[in-house]
């Protein structure tokens, strides 16, 4: 569990330790406005309105605050359905592994003898009851979205530029449109002298 979370909390992912919620992905607005209640408890305690509950009803916001943290704090920042998951047991979390099966949601996972591939989108065969085993797996994962995180950034700092120079290009006035303007401005516009020898 430490391992787990320790990996995922150095690339921001979000992440589940505990027993998985059911509906955590089929019933996700559900999830969502458990982890709202949570924000909600927060901001009574920061705005005073939780010392005005009486010692009982402080002690079940407490306790309901602590049962939300446990099981749903690692995914407080999750706004949307993840793109893919992985899973350390797959027999442990056949929950997680049915609920992806069902919206399509890619699944990595460590799989063990003692679990089924067939379920699995991308198949990692290790010993996912060995510490040493979930750690190597988990750096190389990790590794990898840190690299993708890289590239996406890289990406939007690439069209911020091109989108800048755009901007630039179409504010810049055409100089050769400016050229025929003042040609034929010249041309429609006598000069005095002109005027004069014709008189």
């Amino acid at each position: 569990k430490d391992i787990v979370a320790e990996k995922a909390k150095s690339v921001n992912m979000p992440y589940i330790t505990e027993r998985w919620p059911g509906g955590m992905l089929t019933n996700f607005v559900t999830i969502r406005k458990a982890v709202k209640k949570m924000a909600s408890i927060d901001r009574m305690k920061k705005d005073g309105t939780f010392e005005t509950l009486s010692k009982k009803e402080r002690l079940q916001v407490e306790r309901l605050r602590g049962k939300l943290e446990k099981n749903l704090g690692s995914i407080s920042d999750m706004t949307r359905l993840p793109g893919a998951i992985f899973i350390v047991d797959t027999t442990r979390e056949h929950i997680a592994v049915k609920e992806a099966q069902k919206l399509k949601i890619p699944i990595f996972a460590m799989v063990d003898t003692n679990s089924d591939p067939r379920d699995i989108n991308f198949v990692i065969p290790s010993n996912d009851d060995a510490s040493k085993s979930i750690d190597k797996i988990l750096d190389l994962i990790t590794g990898a979205v840190k690299e993708g995180l890289s590239e996406r950034e890289k990406e939007k700092e690439g069209n911020t530029e091109e989108d800048l120079k755009k901007m630039e290009a179409a504010a810049k006035p055409d100089e050769d449109n400016l050229n025929i303007e003042n040609n034929t401005s010249q041309k429609e516009i006598p000069s005095k002298e002109n005027e004069n020898k014709k008189e």
